[in-house]
């Protein structure tokens, strides 16, 4: 096989793939390839450099590593997804090496979605893009500017951030291109909804657990910490972390230890943490739904996601990068937007967010009879958008006087620095201090 002829779309399954996940990957657009540990006489398979292993260690684990070794001699910087459960031997000194170098661990019952999205998040160019993530943070509005100059800034610096913003801001997608563009790029990144996981389990999920630890530990578990040695842990909904939990997550970034449930055993990790919330940690603090010491040092640095109304100037290019990602999977009739369309986007108060955007503009271009989208297939109203705006201008006042604060504490009211952060004359900076009554020798 020429190098050429198996550059792209290919994922090599180390294991014995169940019908629904071989086939789905190959209606998704990749080309797979299979090398089963069973066979004795197996080869690897030929593949280029773009490819990903997806790697089943839920049955012979050993043998489905000794493959992934032979992989990675030949291709030493491969990205592989390691599928674990509870029969997984992460004893075994082979296995328990090999994953911290997964890109991501996806533990429990095959969920071919969830393989979806880990394979979505991989950089590069493999075909399940249409969810990539950094492109939700795609504009040229001085509020993504902004955000932008602050990911950049903050990536290579090992602290921990907190993530604030509305929900569908694109809390996680900001963490994603952080990591892509640290020193850490190369090692795992694990993503943790801690709203999602069942109150009894948080711990379990997070620092792992001993077998016998509790009824059903029949095999040691390595929690999500320990998975992503070396690479970065994002927590979203830190908010709803249980009390308990929040302690032990403060160890983690005091002393760099974990435990794991059953142990009294200190286990030393090298992680870095983001989290995110929408919901105001001051005030769960006051009410004592969250301990306070945490809260501080999470909040190190703090990145604040734009709503998608302070975004102005953005909203079109989003939906028309939205409709061409979509376009390229699934090939619809719709390539653009009708001039109402736009008017009614641009008018519309999107409480949803970015992620709104993109479920209506999917939506729409699923149904559009035509190759321009109108505002009927976005069930948006023209009629609706206009009576919004005197809301929406408002809105919008008020998150304009919220950046040009920020900003203006960020650069220390250093006018020029301002400006050049905004992207802006300083002779702007003045006169939206001047529009939104800023004394600035008040707001020092």
């Amino acid at each position: 096989m020429s190098r050429g002829e198996s550059t792209g779309r290919c994922v090599v399954w180390v294991g014995r793939p169940s019908v629904e996940e071989h086939f789905g990957l190959i209606r998704a657009g990749w080309r797979t390839l299979v090398a089963d540990p069973a066979r004795q006489d197996a080869e690897l398979p030929e593949c280029g450099d773009a490819t990903i292993a997806v790697v089943d260690l839920r049955a012979s684990a050993q043998a489905a590593v000794r493959i992934l070794a032979g992989l990675r001699e030949s291709h030493p910087d491969i990205t592989w997804i390691g599928l674990t459960s509870v029969r997984t031997p992460v004893r075994d000194p082979s296995v328990r090496h090999a994953l911290p170098h997964a890109f991501e661990i996806i533990d429990g019952p095959s969920s071919f979605s969830a393989l979806r999205r880990a394979l979505a998040r991989i950089p590069g160019d493999g075909p399940m893009r249409v969810d990539n993530q950094p492109s939700m943070l795609t504009g040229t509005s001085p509020a993504i500017r902004a955000l932008s100059q602050n990911i950049r800034k903050f990536a290579p610096v090992e602290l921990p951030l907190l993530i604030t913003g509305e929900t569908g801001t694109g809390k996680e997608m900001a963490a994603r291109a952080l990591h892509q563009i640290s020193s850490r790029s190369d090692r795992p990144f694990a993503a943790i909804n801690c709203g999602a996981l069942p109150a009894n389990l948080v711990q379990s999920e997070l620092f792992g657990h001993e077998r016998g630890a509790f009824t059903g530990a029949t095999a040691r578990r390595i929690g999500h910490f320990e998975s992503a040695d070396g690479g970065i842990v994002f927590l979203d909904e830190i908010g709803d972390l249980p009390l308990d939990a929040q302690t032990n997550l403060l160890r983690v970034l005091q002393e760099g230890t974990i435990e794991r449930i059953g142990s009294c055993q200190s286990i030393k990790v090298d992680v870095r943490v983001l989290a995110a919330t929408h919901v105001d940690l001051e005030k769960a603090v006051a009410q004592g739904r969250f301990r306070e010491d945490l809260f501080y040092r999470l909040n190190v640095l703090r990145l604040r996601m734009p709503p998608l109304r302070e975004r102005q100037g953005d909203i079109e290019l989003l939906a028309q990068h939205f409709l061409d990602a979509f376009r390229e999977s699934y090939g619809t009739r719709a390539r653009a937007f009708s001039a109402n369309a736009r008017k009614a986007m641009n008018a519309f108060a999107w409480p949803g967010n970015v992620r709104e955007l993109m479920n209506r503009v999917q939506r729409a271009a699923v149904i559009a009879e035509d190759a321009l989208i109108t505002p009927e297939d976005l069930e948006l109203s023209l009629d609706t958008a206009t009576g919004d705006r005197d809301s929406l201008g408002s809105a919008r006042t008020s998150a304009e006087r919220e950046a040009i604060v920020d900003c203006l504490r960020a650069s220390a009211f250093n006018i020029s620095e301002c400006a050049r952060r905004l992207r802006v004359s300083r002779v702007t900076v003045y006169r939206l201090c001047k529009k939104h009554q800023l004394a600035l020798d008040q707001l020092r």
